[in-house]
């Protein structure tokens, strides 16, 4: 064997041994990934979920900064900003925050030279980034992808910048780093996240469906029993009424007919929820804008508000329409404005109501500063049975969200407990 053939083997092992480390990084990004589908999906509340997710992501950083990628050159690099930056565009300085005291915890546990330049850096990036997180999570998964893309871009930018005055001079060297970090870095950023967004499309495909489901469920059981129900029931209430007029009876036993008469009216509240739930398309199909839908219901709910001390601010700006069952709509919106006076009930407030249109889509949001939901109550709103009020029986929520998604809409929900609650209905028109 010669020299030159010695060399070539080491520089074949080198070049081996470099594809291995890169390949078990990204192993390392894919990690909080695989775990979090396999082992936490469904199997924790949303706060734990948070836990988990950080440990997740900073066992990630933590084992990209501890196997680095060694080249030639003599530089080391790592892929510990991808995970930080996903964090970072998903979840704001509430996520990341965590993961940039262990960043830079365990950098300064390591030492050497580099590590103020790399505190800097992590700073910038944990001061910026997050205040993109509001822009990036209003788009769609494909323009998410490309924006990820492009603040890791950016990020890696900034460092070789920050970098560049550590050299005399932009060497050969200095570019083939600059070349290496970019293309790894834009290039394992674009895989994770498209993992990423393609488990929460199934996620929300699969919850869609489930949903779907459920109204279907409670559609054919209200349809089957809210009939029979319903009559004896009209018969109960016609005889209490005599009774409750006859002149033989003593007031206390009228107060009794009176208790039953109120509980047989919200037992016919109940019935009616179910029919109209069930009710399929009617005759009064309507092709409009919302517009003399939003004013009526807004009319009728005024003297509710009022008696609540909530004053209704409506606002419309929308020209596109939509082919819909005016009565189902109608009470769907008498639900919501409801809800949203109730939630506000003994404190006053405003009910914003506010329709508009944005790329195509029809918006309608309903916005109060009542009371709030946590993210658990609010994912359980739509589902049978389940309601945030005492007395309460979900079916109004259901009706909603059956209605919405019978003219192939969708509804977004924002909420903090104490500081009020916006639904947001997205119709394609």
């Amino acid at each position: 064997m010669t020299k030159d053939d010695g060399q070539t083997n080491k520089d074949d092992e080198r070049k081996l041994h470099l594809i291995e480390t890169i390949l078990i990084n990204f192993l390392f990004l894919l990690l909080p990934v695989l775990i979090a589908v396999i082992f936490l999906e469904n199997r924790t509340t949303y706060s734990n979920k948070y836990i988990y997710y950080i440990i997740l992501t900073s066992i990630s950083m933590l084992l990209c900064m501890m196997f680095p990628i060694e080249l030639e050159m003599g530089f080391i690099m790592d892929f510990r900003y991808i995970p930080f930056i996903i964090t970072a565009l998903y979840g704001g300085y509430k996520m990341v925050f965590p993961l940039f005291l262990v960043l830079n915890g365990y950098r300064f546990y390591i030492g050497g030279e580099g590590t103020y330049h790399s505190l800097l850096f992590a700073l910038v990036i944990f001061i910026l980034v997050p205040l993109l997180s509001k822009k990036f999570n209003d788009l769609d998964a494909r323009n998410r992808i490309l924006y990820s893309a492009g603040v890791v871009t950016g990020s890696m930018l900034f460092y070789l910048v920050t970098l560049s005055y550590f050299f005399e001079q932009l060497t050969s060297e200095y570019w083939l780093l600059a070349i290496y970090m970019m293309a790894t870095h834009i290039i394992f950023m674009t895989i994770v996240m498209m993992l990423i967004e393609k488990i929460i499309f199934n996620i929300n495909r699969r919850e869609a469906f489930l949903h779907s489901e459920r109204l279907n469920i409670v559609s054919e059981l209200s349809a089957s029993v809210a009939h029979e129900i319903r009559n004896p029931l009209t018969v109960t209430n016609g005889f209490l009424q005599l009774l409750h007029g006859s002149k033989s009876l003593a007031e206390e036993e009228k107060t009794y007919i009176e208790f039953s008469l109120k509980e047989l009216e919200r037992a016919e509240k109940i019935v009616s929820d179910f029919l109209a739930f069930s009710k399929p398309q009617s005759a009064h199909m309507v092709y409009s804008n919302f517009e003399k839908e939003i004013a009526y219901v807004a009319s009728i709910i005024k003297p509710y508000a009022k008696r609540h001390q909530v004053e209704l601010n409506v606002h419309f700006a929308n020209t596109l329409k939509k082919k819909f069952d005016e009565n189902q709509v109608q009470q769907c919106l008498i639900n919501l404005f409801k809800n949203g006076v109730e939630a506000m009930d003994g404190n006053g407030g405003v009910l914003y109501i506010d329709v508009s249109e944005k790329h195509k889509n029809i918006l309608i949001r309903i916005k109060d500063n009542g009371v709030g939901m946590t993210s658990e109550e609010i994912s359980q709103l739509g589902k049978p049975y389940y309601s945030t009020k005492k007395e309460g029986t979900g079916l109004g929520m259901i009706m909603v969200y059956s209605v919405i998604n019978n003219i192939k809409g969708r509804i977004e929900v924002e909420s903090k407990k104490g500081k009020g609650t916006t639904f947001l209905i997205i119709i394609p028109a």
